[in-house]
């Protein structure tokens, strides 16, 4: 019998846990929660309604609740510190590593972040204000400050008695950083060189010199293709001056990787990534009254040309039944096209150089399948209501809008992208009211020109 995969597994973590609560059987969901990883925790908490949620917090161990926070979404976290004192506060904080504890420091209390900076010794401090001075979705704000260095003029030997001293690496340590006296990146010397060559090899023969660093102001996405294009585990980060600061490590890309796709789905509907999905209904709904006032604008617009139409729909009512066709096979056309061209622009396959090449292609398939559904939708209307011209001007209005839509799903993340904004936020709402305007506008507009 197959193992159950992640998902069932959540899931009946999710129900046991429920179903507990619901018992009253406090003390089975404490020792579930002592079996389950931080990353665990903070989905299981996440999947639970807020009165729920606050009854299993205070069951999780202090020693893992600032690696609960560091993983739970912006929504859930704020929700939870709110209901922490001060000193738990600074005590989660304290446990984390200086790159999980940056993206959680802007999100308490002034009081807490004061008690937190205090509890630091100078060379934390230091390093997490090294992480703090990029910006959040950088290279320098993914970073971890925890290095190992080496310098070039030594020998394995002295590296491995170096380490061996040390104890302990740092996590997803795949090699170590090799640096000047000032602190310069030259290359990096990865741990099977360094248990398999000879140990009287100096760092300068057995490291890698052609190995760039990451520049600390690189943006998180284009980080996130070169662990993908590069297959890295670990990567050391510069600042302009070429001098390391830090290193990038496989989870954080993850991380990144993760909430890219989250934004990429949830922002074709006008939603946040970082919502809480079990938050206040109140709370929920006043997020989502904004893109429902922006769809209901777009909606009136769709209406009023409609309207323009009045006097053929009112002579012609087979129009009024037909009409939803049209709208809808060139809405479907244009969200094809605007997800492929969304996920390109995400991927950096997309750009100035082939746009247009790309449109022009997608122009040709929304014509192709456009004439092929014509003549399918031609036929069953012309069979359905007996009359040939519905049926000829209702495969043309369909040719029209796919042909269209796919130059709309096209352009509008391009030139969204042009202008600065995010081609996945909204793109959706502005794509199905360009189709939904010009599927009624062809229609109608040949209904009234051929059949009045």
């Amino acid at each position: 019998m197959a193992a159950p995969d992640e998902s069932e597994k959540n899931q009946d973590r999710l129900g046991s846990c429920i179903a507990a609560l619901h018992d009253g059987a406090l003390e089975a969901v404490r020792a579930m929660l002592e079996q389950m990883h931080p990353a665990e925790i903070a989905q299981l908490l996440e999947s639970l309604s807020h009165d729920e949620r606050q009854v299993v917090w205070e069951m999780v161990d202090p020693e893992v609740e600032g690696d609960v926070l560091a993983h739970v979404n912006d929504d859930v976290r704020a929700s939870l510190i709110r209901g922490m004192e001060i000193a738990e506060l600074v005590a989660a904080a304290g446990a984390l590593d200086t790159d999980d504890l940056a993206d959680l420091l802007p999100d308490l209390p002034d009081a807490a972040i004061n008690e937190v900076l205090l509890s630091l010794d100078a060379q934390d401090r230091q390093r997490l204000e090294a992480v703090l001075s990029y910006p959040e979705d950088t290279a320098g704000g993914l970073m971890n400050v925890d290095t190992i260095t080496v310098r070039p003029n030594v020998t394995l030997d002295v590296v491995l008695r170096y380490l061996r001293w040390r104890g302990e690496l740092p996590d997803a340590t795949d090699q170590l950083i090799v640096v000047d006296r000032d602190d310069h990146y030259l290359g990096l010397l990865p741990i099977t060189t360094l248990l398999t060559k000879p140990p009287t090899l100096s760092v300068t023969e057995a490291m890698i010199s052609d190995e760039p660093a990451i520049d600390a102001n690189k943006p998180a996405s284009e980080v996130a293709k070169l662990f993908e294009q590069r297959d890295l585990v670990s990567a050391p980060v510069v600042n302009d001056a070429g001098k390391l600061v830090g290193r990038i490590t496989i989870d954080d890309v993850v991380d990144v990787i993760r909430d890219s796709a989250d934004h990429s789905l949830l922002g074709l509907a006008g939603l946040d990534e970082h919502d809480d999905m079990f938050a206040p209904v109140m709370v929920t709904s006043r997020n989502r009254a904004g893109w429902l006032g922006i769809n209901l604008l777009t909606a009136l617009l769709a209406s009023w040309v409609i309207g323009l139409f009045a006097t053929t729909i009112d002579k012609i009512v087979v129009l009024a039944v037909l009409m939803p066709i049209v709208a809808s096979m060139g809405g479907i056309a244009g969200s094809q096209t605007l997800t492929i061209v969304i996920r390109g622009i995400a991927l950096g396959r997309v750009g100035s150089a082939n746009a247009r090449r790309l449109m022009a292609k997608e122009v040709a398939v929304g014509l192709l399948n456009g004439v092929l559904w014509a003549f399918v939708v031609a036929g069953v209307t012309i069979l359905w209501f007996r009359d040939y011209q519905i049926g000829a001007i209702l495969g043309v209005a369909i040719v029209i809008n796919l042909v269209f839509a796919a130059f709309a799903g096209a352009v509008i993340p391009l030139l969204l992208r042009r202008f600065g904004a995010d081609p996945a936020l909204g793109g959706g709402v502005i794509l199905t009211t360009i189709t939904d305007v010009v599927g009624f506008i062809a229609f109608l507009g040949l209904a009234t020109l051929f059949l009045l």
